[in-house]
């Protein structure tokens, strides 16, 4: 077999559709633009419409097929609203990204309710809202990948984990449930496990003197991570090649989380 088909019936996305939330900032838009290249069709939501232009418009510019929908996903209507949305762009999605998230960690005796649901909301509701609007139909066609976009402090307490660390381990227990739920119809669901990565989300953290230099030195790189390092990762798990792969956290994390 010619390299070139092997290639592609291994890795291309083409004649899919993508959702991908957070999708318009940090590793969310490094994840749009890999999926738009390997030929899927791709939804981005987030809120702010003067950056999901901005980034649809550098899809289109590079030939990809991209849309984009406004919307609140700390609100449980929002999420249904961004959901047809998404479908009246390109059609029901073989992909659904859940990158969107809020990063509001106050010391623990601080941490009250209002930042415990808010967090909830954003980092666990919403993808679980739309996994189950989404897998059921998936699976219904025999084909889905689901990817839910994690973190560090799913696994270890650094940095006031708080509810963050709590909504993000919670979320890759829902991994699991849904890669038990649909697998065996064709649906993988795993997690991306980033290790640092310098974005809006972290903005706070960037901004204390010597922390980028010492996550840095945690890694076995030597350095933190960027968005476009998340790019082959969701490539594979999106595709038809890691179709036996799910319930799976995978670290991209420059060997953060070994050292």
């Amino acid at each position: 077999m010619e390299s070139h088909a092997y290639l592609k019936e291994l890795f291309s996305l083409e004649g899919l559709v993508a959702v991908v939330t957070g999708g318009s900032s940090g590793i969310g838009r490094g994840i749009a633009g890999a999926l738009a290249r390997a030929g899927a069709s791709v939804v981005v939501v987030a809120r702010g419409e003067a950056a999901l232009a901005d980034t649809v418009g550098a899809l289109t510019d590079e030939g990809g097929r991209a849309a984009w929908v406004s919307a609140d996903l700390g609100d449980r209507d929002g999420v249904r609203a961004a959901a047809e949305g998404a479908v009246a762009a390109f059609g029901e999605p073989d992909i659904l990204v859940n990158c969107a998230g809020i990063n509001l960690r106050p010391p623990m005796d601080e941490l009250g309710e209002e930042v415990w649901d808010t967090t909830m909301a954003v980092n666990l509701t919403a993808p679980f809202l739309l996994g189950q609007r989404f897998g059921p139909g998936m699976a219904e066609r025999g084909y889905g990948r689901i990817i839910h976009i994690t973190s560090q402090q799913a696994h270890r307490a650094f940095v006031r984990s708080g509810a963050y660390g709590v909504s993000k381990g919670a979320l890759e227990s829902l991994a699991r449930s849904q890669a038990e739920a649909w697998s065996s119809s064709g649906v993988t669901c795993n997690t991306l496990v980033p290790g640092f990565v310098p974005t809006p989300l972290n903005a706070r953290l960037c901004a204390e003197p010597g922390r980028l230099e010492e996550l840095a030195a945690r890694t076995l790189t030597g350095r933190n991570g960027l968005p476009e390092d998340f790019a082959g990762a969701a490539v594979f798990l999106a595709g038809r090649g890691s179709s036996y792969v799910t319930g799976q956290a995978l670290f991209v994390d420059g060997g953060f989380s070994v050292h």
